[in-house]
C-alpha cells in the first residue's frame, strides 16, 4: 500500500454552496438542535485520539484542521443517508410493517421461524425518526426461488414473467406507503431531495420531518426488456443494480461472467436517462466492466473493502480506485460476515464494534486521501439481523454512533457529514433530474 495521503480540508465532499446552505439552514432553524453527542462543532476540530481498534497502524488518519471561518458557526445537525434497505421485501415477504418500530416487529415475531431465518428487526419507522436518517435507498427486490426461505414464497421467481410481477408489486407497495404516510416520499427528482433534507435542517415551525425513499433495484431481472427501464423511470426508479445473483443481465459475485449483451443495452438506456448504477453484487469482471461501460453515476451502494470481505463480494483497492475516478461512492455495510473475515452467526457480537465499521471506512479514506467516496449502506434486515450487526448497534438509529466514533478519531466536522450523509447527497443531486419527468 502507498504512503497515507491526508484528507485536506479542500476534499470535503458536499460543495460551499450545499455546506453554505446547511450552515445558514442550522443558524437559521433553533429548533433543529445537534445531538448530544454525536453533532460537530466545525470551527474547533479535536486532534486526532490514539485508536481504539487495533487496524494497520499506518491507517491512522492525520487531521488537518478546517480554515478559520470568518464568523463562528452553529453546528450542523447530523442527517443519515442510507445506502440500502429492503423495505418492499420485508413488508410483502414477511408481513413487517416499516410503520411498526423495530421493538414492536420483534415482540410480534417471538417463536416464529422469520426470527430464525433473517434475525430480530432493526428498522422502523420511529428507529428511522429517532436515528435522523433521511434518505433510504429503498431496493425493488424480486429473489430467485432457490434462495427463498421455506414458508415464504410472496417475493421470489422462477421465470423472468414472475421476476416483473414482484417487482412492479414493490414499487406499487412504495407508492402505497407514501401515500398512507404523510412522513415518507418517493424522491424523484432533486425538488424532492431538496424538501426531505430541509424538513431536517430547517423546518417550518410544526413541520414533521420527511423521510425520503430512492428507488433501487437489486437485481435487474424485473425488467423485462432493456427498453422498459424508461417506464420504470416514470414511476421513480432512479438506481439498478443489474445483479443479486446472476441475471439476464450481468454476472453475480461467485460468477466468472460479466456484463450480458442485453446488460450492455440495459447501461445504455440507463444512460440515457442519467440513472445511478449499482456495482454491489456484481462479479468481479462485471464490476470491471462496468466501470470501462458505463458513463453515468456509479455507486456500490452496500459493498465493504476486500480486506474485510475477502471475496468477490468485497472491492478490491483497484475497484475502490477506479469508482472514486468515476466520482462514486462506496456505501459500508454493517454486517459482521462483510466486517470480520471468518465471523459467523452464532458467533459473539463482541467480536465485531462500531469500530470495526469506522475501520472500513479509514481504509477507503487513507487510500483514496479524502471523504469524498464512501457512506454507509446499512442493508439492514437484508436477510440478517440483531444478531449479526456489530456491538453498539442495535436499531438502525444507531448508525449515528459511527459519527460519533469518526469525530473521536480525529475526523473533522465536513467529512463527518461527508460520510454520513453529503457523498451520497452529492451522487444523488448528480443522478436525479431537477423536476417531474413527463409520462
Amino acid at each position: 500500500m502507498s504512503s497515507i495521503k491526508k484528507p485536506s480540508s479542500s476534499s470535503y465532499t458536499i460543495s460551499r454552496r450545499q455546506f453554505v446552505k446547511l450552515f445558514a439552514l442550522a443558524c437559521a432553524a433553533a429548533a433543529c438542535k445537534p445531538l448530544d453527542e454525536i453533532t460537530s462543532t466545525i470551527d474547533t476540530p479535536s486532534p486526532a485520539p490514539s485508536r481504539t481498534a487495533t487496524p494497520r497502524a499506518e491507517s491512522t488518519l492525520t487531521v488537518t484542521p478546517s480554515p478559520e471561518p470568518s464568523i463562528t458557526p452553529a453546528p450542523v445537525p447530523h442527517i443519515v443517508i442510507d445506502g440500502h434497505e429492503d423495505i418492499a421485501w420485508n413488508a410483502i415477504e414477511f408481513g413487517r410493517d416499516p410503520l411498526k418500530s423495530a421493538f414492536a416487529i420483534r415482540e410480534q415475531e417471538l417463536g416464529q421461524s422469520i426470527e430464525g431465518f433473517i434475525g430480530q428487526r432493526t428498522t422502523g419507522l420511529s428507529e428511522w425518526q429517532k436515528g435522523r436518517v433521511a434518505v433510504i435507498f429503498s431496493s425493488i427486490f424480486a429473489m430467485p426461488v432457490e434462495h427463498s426461505y421455506p414458508g415464504y414464497q410472496q417475493a421470489v421467481y422462477s421465470t423472468p414473467l414472475q421476476a416483473c410481477e414482484v417487482g412492479w408489486k414493490q414499487l406499487a407497495y412504495y407508492q402505497d406507503l407514501v401515500s398512507r404516510e404523510p412522513s415518507m416520499i418517493i424522491v424523484k427528482n432533486r425538488s424532492d431531495l431538496d424538501t426531505v433534507i430541509t424538513s431536517w435542517v430547517s423546518p417550518a415551525p410544526g413541520e414533521q420531518p420527511r423521510i425520503g425513499l430512492v428507488l433501487l433495484m437489486e437485481g435487474a431481472e424485473p425488467i423485462a426488456d432493456p427498453n422498459d427501464v424508461h417506464e420504470w423511470y416514470k414511476d421513480g426508479l432512479r438506481i439498478i443494480g443489474p445483479a443479486w445473483k446472476s441475471t439476464r443481465y450481468a454476472a453475480g459475485a461467485g460468477s466468472d461472467g460479466s456484463i450480458t449483451l442485453d446488460g450492455r443495452k440495459l447501461l445504455g438506456e440507463m444512460a440515457g436517462l442519467n440513472m445511478i448504477l449499482d456495482l454491489s453484487h456484481l462479479s468481479a469482471r462485471a464490476v470491471m466492466d462496468a466501470l470501462d461501460i458505463y458513463n453515468g453515476p456509479i455507486i456500490a451502494s452496500h459493498s465493504n473493502p476486500r480486506e474485510f470481505l475477502p471475496s468477490d463480494r468485497g472491492l478490491t483497492d483497484e475497484m475502490i480506485k477506479q469508482i472514486a475516478q468515476h466520482k462514486g461512492v462506496i456505501g459500508i455495510i454493517p454486517y459482521n460476515v462483510y466486517l470480520k473475515p471468518g465471523w459467523q452467526r452464532g458467533n459473539s457480537r463482541s467480536d465485531v464494534t462500531i469500530e470495526t465499521v469506522a475501520d472500513a471506512i479509514d481504509h477507503v479514506v487513507q487510500y483514496l486521501g479524502n471523504s469524498r467516496h464512501v457512506a454507509l449502506g446499512s442493508d439492514f434486515d437484508g436477510g440478517f439481523g440483531l444478531d449479526s450487526i456489530p456491538e453498539g448497534l442495535d436499531t438502525v438509529a444507531d448508525l449515528l454512533k459511527i459519527a460519533a466514533t469518526l469525530e473521536d478519531r480525529g475526523y473533522q466536522a465536513d467529512d463527518v457529514m461527508a460520510v454520513m450523509f453529503g457523498n451520497w447527497q452529492r451522487i444523488l443531486e448528480e443522478g436525479l433530474p431537477a423536476g417531474d419527468v413527463g409520462s
